[in-house]
């Protein structure tokens, strides 16, 4: 094999055309291998290598800095710097994050995880670059999907000045995760069709030189392309074609699914019938809904299989599906002018993506009070790259005025909340979306929601209180059944509401109660238990709160975040014994 001799970008520089060729091919094989044995970005990645072979080949990393935009295509470039043996051998499949890592390797400058980041990195290593008087070529990676985004074109408007080496990578594979949305795209469009002569052209307009490279997937064209700017001294776009998926053919004819994919994605698998998820009671709702009222609307920001809105289902909803391409803050905005002319909209976005909405959050939508509707996904603790924690959005939004955000924790409460939310007309509403298995009581919600903070007791007990918030709810029951066999009859509350305290049962407890333990699926640090925890501050009431630790956790067991964090259930118990 090519790959054997390949330890650093070093040696590509020995290699001739046909070597780097089969080096390619090599790639591909144990790329497709790897992440269908353990899940992961695959179609991006694909479609990269012969880029990112020629980059390595033509430029001197890391003294030449690279910046991948979402490292959504960094595995190629992994391989290439020293870390071939965690995509050859199955055993170090997970040895390495699927994003860059400076811990890694010297040849990555960030760790990043989230889009549109690239160019603003990477300018900032260009500045410090020129004022400490240093030679040397930055190069920013980044997709065509994530030019939409705010960051993108902010840093777009301000590299353009630097008046010195830089150079944009934009490799246009006329996708996003999904199907690009946006003007900005027709643009790209007319510079494909025209091979880049077009007089309308978005980067010369910013004051960009501008190349165009027809054949992205060639190495010898890109190598001969890529020396040709090589020290460039002025900001410089290089718009790269590539075909997203290159050289698998299920990625090539859906590239929105093997965008990312489960493991085994590629193996034969008998068919299976879906079970009832909260994915789908929302998107049935939505179907529903849509048809029955014009107003209502479905918005997403480029993410549009995590919540279930195939392409089937979009074309069902037409006009009332909204995708803002990778613009979240534009998004939040836009909802809450849709809500203030009248609209009914309810905006999807998973929970690591929303903190990139706080200050329309705050000022576009919740200052204003407009009634939008949004739907928060797969918030919780997880073994997740700590790119993409989910563990922030109850401590980040709970503490915004005006915004009602809501914890459901069975089909039934969700789907009353939801239905509240998009016909009210007071509040702007989120509700955290279980990421538990669906669980169905089979009896109506009939609490209304439009009186705030009033939490629900669903077990009357003394002594000590459980409160269980959204996911942990049934962790509090299950709880309350340990503390049963001490001869402890626990109060078990559903509290239903993250942003407000219910004063009147807090004053209850208090005449009846020694301990009070808060469970949520978050990070503690100015989240709900929090709330809790200082409303009793001045009383006797102990207060017991679980939840996360203020940290970036990457890829750790849940088993061992829950031992740290003393989140198994004979460790709480332990504590509330302890306590009494």
């Amino acid at each position: 094999m090519i790959l054997d001799k390949i330890n650093s970008p070093m040696d590509l520089k020995n290699l001739n055309l046909d070597e780097m060729n089969s080096l390619a091919n090599e790639m591909r094989e144990i790329i497709i291998k790897k992440v269908n044995t353990t899940g992961g970005h695959m179609a991006p990645n694909l479609g990269i290598i012969e880029t990112t072979i020629a980059l390595h080949y033509v430029f001197n990393s890391p003294v030449d800095k690279f910046v991948f935009d979402v490292s959504h295509q960094c595995y190629p470039h992994k391989i290439l710097t020293g870390r071939k043996n965690g995509f050859i051998n199955e055993e170090d499949y997970q040895k390495y994050t699927g994003y860059t890592a400076p811990e890694e390797s010297p040849h990555d400058m960030f760790k990043i995880g989230h889009t549109s980041t690239s160019i603003s990195l990477a300018s900032g290593l260009a500045k410090a670059r020129d004022l400490n008087n240093e030679n040397y070529n930055v190069i920013a990676l980044i997709g065509d999907g994530s030019l939409s985004g705010g960051e993108a074109l902010e840093g777009l408007n301000f590299a353009s000045k630097l008046n010195s080496n830089f150079i944009i990578i934009v490799n246009d594979n006329q996708m996003s995760i999904a199907q690009n949305y946006g003007g900005l795209y027709d643009n790209l469009a007319l510079l494909r069709e025209t091979k880049g002569k077009a007089e309308n052209n978005f980067f010369k307009t910013l004051g960009y030189d501008y190349l165009f490279v027809k054949n992205g997937n060639n190495i010898e064209k890109l190598i001969e392309e890529f020396q040709k700017i090589k020290n460039v001294n002025h900001p410089l776009v290089v718009h790269l074609i590539t075909e997203k998926g290159h050289g698998l053919q299920q990625a090539t004819d859906n590239k929105e699914k093997f965008h990312w994919i489960m493991p085994n994605e590629l193996d034969e698998k008998p068919e299976i019938t879906t079970n009832e998820c909260y994915t789908s009671i929302t998107v049935d709702y939505f179907l529903k809904k849509a048809k029955q009222d014009s107003s209502f609307a479905v918005v997403n920001a480029a993410t549009p299989g995590v919540f279930g809105l195939s392409k089937e289902i979009r074309e069902k909803l037409g006009k009332q599906y909204i995708d803002t391409a990778i613009a979240e803050e534009h998004a939040i905005a836009m909802i809450s002018g849709m809500a203030s002319n009248g609209a009914k909209p309810v905006f999807c976005i998973m929970s690591s993506f929303i903190q990139r909405t706080y200050d329309q959050l705050s000022q576009d939508l919740c200052l204003n009070s407009n009634p939008a509707t949004i739907l928060v996904y797969w918030g919780g603790i997880t073994e997740s790259d700590a790119t993409h924690l989910t563990t922030f959005d109850i401590s980040l939004m709970c503490n915004i005025p005006n915004l009602v955000y809501l914890a459901p924790t069975t089909k039934e409460e969700y789907l009353k909340m939801l239905d509240w939310s998009v016909e009210q007309s007071d509040f702007p509403v989120a509700i955290r979306v279980p990421s538990t298995e669906l669980i169905s009581v089979g009896a109506e919600d009939k609490t209304n929601y439009s009186i705030l903070n009033k939490y629900q007791i669903t077990k009357k007990g003394d002594s000590v209180a459980l409160m269980g918030l959204g996911n942990f709810y049934y962790k509090a029951v299950e709880i309350s059944k340990d503390l049963e066999k001490e001869g402890i009859n626990a109060t078990i509350i559903n509290p239903k509401f993250i942003t407000g305290i219910d004063v009147e049962l807090m004053e209850e407890l208090k005449k009846t109660h020694k301990v009070v333990v808060t469970l949520e699926d978050g990070e503690l640090n100015g989240g709900w238990g929090e709330k809790i925890a200082r409303y009793f501050g001045d009383s006797d009431m102990k207060v017991l709160n679980y939840g996360s630790h203020k940290e970036f956790s990457d890829r750790i067991p849940l088993n061992e975040l829950y031992t740290k964090y003393r989140l198994h259930n004979e460790l709480i118990l332990e504590d509330i014994k302890k306590a009494l």
